[in-house]
């Protein structure tokens, strides 16, 4: 019998010691090492594949063409970089009730073939009603309600499916390991048992993680390092939209997103996002300016709201949502600098429209032209879009993949865009669009206000 030992594991970053600590000296998290009991065996070495591994030259290893399996979204096919890869290992992170079981059952109902969808969080019979309520055709979808690590194991082989769905890894358990089901030893055991399956068998296995309060992937950090590919689902639960990204990918880019409704029979792909983000007004308003973003490689139309008051306590106020609060003060410190603008005793609040967090350079313009808009109590031209970045002088800085963002905009019937003139743009903007390339900041309110 394999001799048991304990051991303390910081269940942040999965740092083991030999006897409790306070402070964890690889995370610096405090009161994280927990005691576990760790049962010490033989490692089978690294044979992954059965076959022991030589060295070879590189000339003489030959490319295979990679697959790809479609998974009957396009906005996940998108993010993934074409469809799933035989024998892949992809971990699905996000807030709880955000809608991961959601997406993933939804992608078992579409997708052609065997598809095992194992859960350790509901029963069969709550899955059958959360299918039902989808309203998608079961097709050939066998599910199973488990939590023991072996008896999935023996599942996938059983059944053999295209694609296995692991609802979620914090509820496996291994009889190898002491420790409780979620702890760091399960997890990272589990991850471990169900990479080496997917890579024997070439079937790709998509597995649910939880996330903890600081909105990272819960467990050691080692096991978004053994995964193919770590995807995160955000937005807000008060909200109907959500964004598919990727923090990690093998197997193709990591710059694009998807795009995602919240309805009540599932969730919707957003195709063209712009058209729902932008707010349809019946008159104009002050303090909305149109700005042209990119999330990845995928031109968005944002909505810019900002408000200016007169700050009623000593000291105003600076307020953002979904915009970094530091660069609001950036930009705040160069429009009183450069442009004149009295802001020291005005209370200032910026919004993005939709819920959504932009980190775009670019959006900098239109979050400026938004400000002076409420500061002057002028309303800009709901046909008036931006995109430039602005730098501590008060120069517009150039964006980069700006003929996509004219192209969104000139798709979306805009009449006028503002951009920085050293911008490269190989090809005419549209004739339908007319163009206005400035090289300063107060240029642009020039030919504004």
């Amino acid at each position: 019998m394999a001799k048991l030992k304990s051991v303390y594991i910081c269940q942040q970053c999965g740092a083991e010691s030999a006897k409790w600590i306070g402070k964890c000296p690889s995370c610096g998290e405090w009161n994280s090492y927990v005691e576990e009991l760790v049962q010490a065996k033989k490692t089978a070495g690294s044979a992954l594949l059965g076959a022991k591994n030589t060295p070879k030259r590189l000339q003489e290893i030959s490319q295979q063409p990679l697959e790809r399996i479609a998974t009957g979204s396009e906005e996940l096919d998108r993010v993934l970089g074409g469809g799933l890869v035989p024998g892949s290992l992809v971990l699905l992170g996000g807030a709880p009730g955000i809608g991961k079981s959601t997406l993933l059952l939804q992608i078992a109902l579409k997708m052609q073939g065997k598809i095992l969808y194992i859960s350790g969080e509901e029963s069969e019979s709550q899955i059958k009603m959360r299918a039902d309520r989808l309203g998608g055709a079961p097709g050939e979808l066998f599910l199973l309600a488990e939590t023991g690590l072996h008896a999935c194991i023996d599942a996938i082989k059983e059944v053999h499916p295209r694609l296995a769905i692991v609802d979620s890894i914090q509820t496996l358990y291994s009889t190898s390991m002491e420790s409780a089901p979620g702890s760091v030893s399960q997890v990272r055991e589990c991850t471990h048992e169900l990479m080496m399956l997917a890579k024997s068998s070439h079937i790709p296995i998509l597995l649910i993680g939880h996330i903890t309060k600081d909105g990272s992937i819960a467990g050691p950090k080692v096991l978004e390092h053994m995964v193919d590919t770590v995807l995160q689902f955000e937005g807000d639960r008060h909200m109907s939209y959500r964004i598919l990204r990727t923090h990690k990918n093998r197997f193709g880019s990591t710059a694009e997103i998807g795009l995602y409704e919240m309805r009540g029979d599932g969730l919707r792909e957003v195709h063209n996002p712009s058209e729902i983000l932008i707010t349809q007004r019946d008159s104009k308003q002050s303090g909305v300016a149109i700005a042209a973003t990119l999330e990845g490689n995928r031109p968005l139309l944002v909505e810019v709201q900002a408000l200016v008051t007169p700050a009623s306590y000593g000291t105003p106020q600076r307020s953002s949502t979904g915009f970094d609060s530091r660069r609001l003060n950036m930009l705040l410190a160069v429009l009183e600098k450069k442009i004149g603008l009295r802001l020291s005793a005005q209370d200032v609040f910026l919004n993005i429209a939709g819920g959504l967090r932009v980190e775009d350079p670019a959006i900098d313009l239109a979050v400026c032209a938004a400000i002076a808009s409420s500061f002057y109590d002028t309303a800009i031209d709901s046909k008036v879009c931006f995109a430039g970045e602005i730098g501590l002088g008060g120069e517009l800085r150039a964006v980069r993949q700006m003929e996509q963002r004219i192209s969104e905009a000139d798709k979306l019937g805009f009449s006028h865009m503002y951009f920085s003139r050293f911008a490269d743009i190989q090809q005419l903007t549209p004739r339908s669009l007319q163009s206005h390339a400035s090289g300063r900041l107060d240029q642009v309110f020039y030919s504004l206000f």
